[in-house]
């Protein structure tokens, strides 16, 4: 791989590795269905490029290639859309234009990682195989317990009858209102809340074939960080909390649907999930994890405690809140310390003094807005990416055609960025954008914001769409399926 000016140096300061990306001549790619989980570090970073499968900014960013389309397509997760990508002809080739280098995935498998060898591309990411073994609910309660980190009260094992599930909770002193988990999948889909035996049988099919989480159901905020694991110690994003299972914003009880990042009140409970986060990733490292993972946890609102909710060892819907945050006030991406962790550089500097330059920041949020329809439409007009500004009216129009969330002036001002399309297909659960701005689209209190249900409402009116019925209706991905877009 070519090599950088700086790259024989050790880097001792945050001056040597803005010089290193800036000087950077390695390929680094982020190849995903969308830009939105690292949008705005190619920034930072010379020779960084995105290579999407949906043309969120119509062929205007400077960065992102999206290569020409051969009719529709039925993925079931992003590594179907990833392996796609990486087979496709416009792909390999501006991947052999662009040379040897390094490639950032949010989810992949050993397929991808084979097309990505027989590209010349690293993955600067841990194996599949260890990412999938510390993606389990069951493995995540493990090693936080081995990290001195508790889970919310559980049990774990298996349960072919309601009858089993109660004896399992039983023995662990668990009550009788539970929250049961499998130990893959996204959480508004493989996470069931369980009072009685109507409750079990809505779902058993799913839950007598896997091993189970059991806890007991508490009063929780629910939250997330991003985290970076590396050889000198972990540095730790902001906090925030989940924004989930809002009817206006996606069709999925629970289901994770957006984040709140904000300054004041948690003082306690911050500084004890910066600690778990710390221990988690110090530990993950030892395992021989390092890099970005995301770490979610639960506060009881009733006892204060903060409980470990679940590792996701990648790149992951906390990834744009983090940059976005640590490159704006900080001036210091922290994924560019993930970076480092894989491309061999011999690096050192005060991590305690970067985590310091995140401490003060502005509020955003971020929702996830998915189609909560149960119907299959064709769309002839969506909302293009860029600027939104909203009037006294609640009506809403494209102010400018930008390519970043940063330049959000005010809490009248977000961010729209598109994934499907007039041509696309909308279907129950359907990803169709995101919005990010300025200020909390949640309360305190977990209640979705009066500006929050305007944004959504102003974007859903932009779109135009027709039924599709019969043969030529694409069949949706199962809802229980891994088919979000980011």
């Amino acid at each position: 791989m070519a090599r950088t000016r700086t790259a024989g140096k050790k880097l001792t300061s945050l001056s040597d590795i803005y010089a290193f990306f800036r000087q950077n001549q390695t390929p680094i790619t982020f190849l995903s269905p969308t830009p939105y989980n690292i949008l705005g570090l190619g920034r930072w970073i010379n020779r960084f490029e995105y290579i999407n499968f949906f043309d969120s900014f119509d062929g205007t960013h400077p960065k992102i290639a999206v290569p020409r389309e051969h009719g529709p397509h039925e993925f079931r997760s992003i590594e179907d859309v990833n392996n796609y990508l990486l087979r496709h002809k416009d792909v390999r080739a501006r991947l052999k234009e662009r040379g040897p280098g390094y490639l950032l995935l949010v989810m992949f498998d050993e397929e991808t990682e084979a097309l990505a060898r027989e590209l010349g591309q690293k993955i600067a990411l841990p194996p599949a195989k260890p990412r999938k073994h510390i993606d389990s609910k069951i493995t995540t309660t493990r090693l936080g317990n081995q990290a001195g980190i508790g889970s919310a009260p559980n049990t774990m094992g298996r349960a072919r009858t309601f009858r089993e599930l109660m004896k399992l909770a039983a023995g662990a002193r668990l009550g009788g209102d539970l929250v049961v988990q499998t130990p893959y999948g996204d959480s508004g889909r493989t996470t069931f809340f369980i009072k009685n035996e109507a409750d079990w049988n809505k779902n058993a099919e799913l839950l007598v074939k896997e091993q189970l989480k059991v806890m007991r159901r508490i009063n929780h905020l629910p939250g997330t960080l991003e985290a970076v694991a590396t050889r000198h110690g972990t540095l730790v994003g902001p906090m925030q909390t989940d924004i989930t299972g809002f009817a206006e914003v996606t069709p999925y009880k629970g289901g994770w649907c957006g984040n709140d990042v904000f300054t004041g009140g948690f003082d306690k409970e911050r500084r004890v999930v910066k600690r778990m986060a710390q221990k988690l990733g110090n530990r993950l490292y030892k395992a021989g994890y390092k890099g970005a993972f995301c770490m979610d946890f639960l506060i009881d609102t009733d006892t204060g405690r903060v409980y470990l909710g679940e590792i996701n060892p990648r790149i992951s819907g906390a990834s744009p809140m983090t940059n976005l945050i640590t490159s704006t006030y900080g001036g210091c991406p922290i994924f560019m310390f993930h970076l480092l962790e894989f491309m061999g550089i011999d690096w050192e500097v005060d991590l305690r003094k970067v985590q310091q330059r995140w401490a003060e920041f502005d509020n955003w949020s971020q929702l996830i807005l998915k189609y909560p329809v149960d119907r299959v439409e064709m769309i002839t007009r969506a909302p293009a990416s860029g600027i939104w500004r909203m009037n006294d009216k609640g009506e809403i129009s494209l102010t400018r055609k930008s390519i970043d969330w940063f330049l959000v002036s005010d809490e009248e001002e977000a961010f729209y960025l598109r994934v499907y399309t007039a041509g696309d297909y909308r279907y129950h659960g359907a990803d169709m954008g995101i919005l990010v701005s300025r200020g909390r689209f949640q309360t305190d209190d977990r209640k979705l914001t009066e500006r929050a249900k305007q944004w959504v409402a102003a974007i859903n009116r932009q779109f135009e769409a027709i039924p599709v019925t019969g043969a030529s209706a694409p069949v949706p991905p199962p809802a229980h399926d891994a088919n979000k877009m980011f």
